[in-house]
């Protein structure tokens, strides 16, 4: 019973559409007079390719129909690509941002990590890190110059790790030498391919097993693990 009722919970087609509508617009708010325009404009292009080709009544209104139908598909993928760079906005400047990007924007010649491989509690610096055929990527979030050792930690970690795969180093922010939000996803799948997908599984797992090494230590004293996970960004 609790299965269907979840399932029957779940929004349908035109519920996504118009929550994704709403959010877009939030940073967009003329998205509905620019979707409205593509929609009526590609009724016109159909009736007037009705009026050249078939100028019967009929043939006039099935092409209007057709222009319709492209007008409101050419509206969806405008308003999809408009509700990304809206997340973008959104995302710039949160804490996370950036495991959230390598986690879900990357495609599948990537694999990376939402939760940070490195932080600072006090100022809340930390590091991501993603690895795919083009090698490792480790990825820097806060301010550049209180990331300096932590990047230089998890470069000389996967170094060791992964000998002979190149790791590539990342800033996020809008200052010399580094790379946008917005841009991230672009920039690390532009990185020419280094590795074959054996080699990227056999670096997947000596990460993961180091990783889980390392978690496994037990803590020292004068540590408490809540309060340090508490001030992870999510």
């Amino acid at each position: 019973m609790a299965r269907s009722t979840s399932a029957e919970k779940r929004p349908g087609f035109f519920s996504q559409i118009r929550s994704l509508f709403t959010f877009t617009r939030e940073a967009f708010p003329w998205l509905g007079w620019l979707l409205a325009g593509i929609v009526v404009l590609g009724v016109a292009l159909g009736v007037v390719v009705g009026f050249l080709l078939q100028p019967q009544w009929w043939g006039i209104l099935l092409w209007g129909i057709t222009g319709l139908m492209v007008g409101a598909l050419a509206a969806m993928m405008t308003m999809t690509r408009f509700s990304t760079r809206a997340m973008y906005r959104k995302l710039d400047g949160m804490p996370g941002a950036s495991g959230h990007v390598l986690s879900n924007m990357l495609g599948r010649n990537w694999r990376g990590e939402e939760m940070p491989v490195g932080i600072n509690p006090k100022t809340q610096e930390a590091v991501y890190r993603a690895v795919g055929r083009g090698g490792i990527v480790v990825v820097g979030e806060g301010s550049k110059g209180r990331l300096t050792r932590l990047m230089r930690d998890e470069r000389m970690r996967a170094q060791r790790v992964a000998s002979g795969v190149p790791v590539h180093e990342f800033y996020v922010g809008h200052g010399e030498g580094e790379v946008p939000i917005d841009q991230l996803a672009k920039t690390i799948k532009a990185l020419p391919k280094a590795i074959d997908r054996a080699t990227m599984g056999a670096v997947l797992q000596r990460i993961e097993s180091v990783s889980q090494s390392i978690t496994s230590l037990p803590i020292p004293k004068g540590i408490d693990p809540t309060k340090v996970r508490s001030q992870r960004p999510r």
